[in-house]
């Protein structure tokens, strides 16, 4: 792989159960090392695009290539450099915490024993605790040493901190998921399916949002920041008959408006300038307010 063949590269894939289509026509493009934000709701499609990634499934249609490669016809040699931590985590139930990441690191060409005894010391994990007898959030806490200590080029996590407690999760994602990509900038790549959004504002470079299987929108997370705006105003009195053309969404309480603007901030704002507000503030919208947002933006875009 050179440096322009993309980490993951899917092209209009279509993943169907029976007669519904769980995926419809999903395209996107992940360019190494970047930290790249797959949301959406349950059930839109994320889980079963990742399987087909992986593939634990196969696609109706489309095509989906790692590292340029068929995950099909070149499973092993995809599999050998990425590592995946699903939103479900099971272990045999007779091994314990060092069983496991032993037996994991078996299957490993190579395993950064520096980054295991870390993670075992910051999560707390007991290596003689048999894994039957774990909380979910330490059974999801192993399955992140095992995928992170082999330092995979393609780091695949579906909603990877589900089961941690706020404070476990914060550190995990702010610490450990940082220094995995600073461990080898430009090499590293993490594809992360989560709800959680404002907890990987900082890291996500890129997002895909999806409805129904289907792409809403794809972005520079840089760029959807410069994009979309709330802009608040205040007046002397309740305005009457604002004509704001070109918001995304207007809420009026009172003497208070708040718009949300995807683009046309600067008009916006000469447009309520008109009105002569009392006091007005623009503010980017967090990642997490875009992804809220984004069922405004498919009505406005029918």
């Amino acid at each position: 792989m050179n440096n322009e063949t993309p980490v993951i590269e899917i092209k209009n894939l279509t993943r169907r159960y029976g007669k519904q289509d769980a995926v419809n026509g999903l395209s996107l493009t992940v360019q190494p090392g970047r930290c790249y934000g797959f949301f959406g709701r349950n059930g839109a499609g994320k889980t079963t695009t990742i399987k087909c990634l992986l593939n634990l499934l196969r696609p109706t249609a489309g095509t989906v290539r790692v590292f340029g490669l068929d995950p099909q016809k070149d499973e092993v040699a995809v599999k050998s450099r990425i590592a995946y931590v699903p939103d479900a985590v099971a272990f045999y139930p007779w091994m314990t915490v060092r069983d496991t990441l032993e037996y994991l690191a078996s299957f490993r060409t190579h395993w950064n024993r520096d980054v295991e005894a870390d993670l075992l010391s910051r999560f707390g994990l007991d290596v003689a605790q048999k894994t039957t007898a774990l909380s979910k959030g330490q059974r999801t806490q192993l399955a992140l040493i095992g995928a992170i200590c082999p330092e995979p080029e393609l780091l695949l996590l579906d909603e990877p901190t589900s089961g941690l407690d706020p404070i476990v999760r914060r550190e995990f994602i702010q610490t450990v998921i940082g220094a995995y990509q600073s461990g080898d900038a430009g090499r590293r790549t993490v594809f992360v399916s989560t709800h959680l959004i404002s907890e990987f504002e900082g890291l996500i470079d890129e997002f895909t949002i999806i409805e129904q299987g289907r792409e809403l929108l794809s972005m520079e997370a840089d760029t959807a920041r410069d994009r979309f705006k709330k802009i608040r105003a205040r007046f002397a009195q309740p305005p009457t008959r604002l004509d704001l053309t070109g918001a995304l969404n207007v809420k009026q309480s009172g003497r208070d408006v708040e718009i949300l603007a995807n683009g046309h901030s600067e008009e916006l704002l000469a447009q309520l300038k008109a009105h002569r507000p009392e006091e007005v503030l623009t503010e980017a919208l967090t990642l997490e307010e875009i992804f809220v947002a984004s069922n405004a933006l498919k009505k406005a875009n029918g």
